[in-house]
């Protein structure tokens, strides 16, 4: 079992930042790849970054792209996912979620193939 915990998220201006961490506690957690996902109201799990177990390989999604920088530090057992310019459509809860890291790369972005998630946290930008 791996424990998930975000925190970071909040109320900022578009254009401003927030950085937020997903604290993991259970197995060991450098064997997992970590995903970072939103959820807007009425809508899907979105994905929106991941990063391998090492940590040389990220991936993101076109909305986010040189936005957004995902980074693991597996002596903490912690990811973190930077948010730069953000806007007001990047509104909604973000999740962090593990998985195993043996899978193929393509499944990164799919939400279904995670196995533990966090509780999510807000993140709301204002216009």
């Amino acid at each position: 079992q791996v424990q998930l915990v975000e925190s970071g998220g909040g109320l900022v201006q578009a254009g401003g930042s927030l950085r937020l961490s997903c604290s993991a506690s259970g197995r060991t957690f450098s064997t997992y790849a970590m995903g970072w996902f939103l959820q807007a109201p009425g809508n899907e799990r979105d994905f929106v970054s991941a990063i391998r177990w090492s940590g040389g390989s990220a991936y993101y999604a076109d909305s986010v792209k040189g936005r957004f920088t995902i980074s693991r530090d597996n002596a903490k057992n912690t990811a973190y996912l930077q948010m730069n310019s953000l806007k007001p459509e990047d509104t909604a809860v973000y999740y962090c979620a593990s998985r195993s890291d043996r899978l193929m790369s393509s499944t990164l972005p799919n939400f279904r193939a995670y196995d533990y998630w966090g509780q999510g946290t807000q993140v709301t930008v204002s216009s």
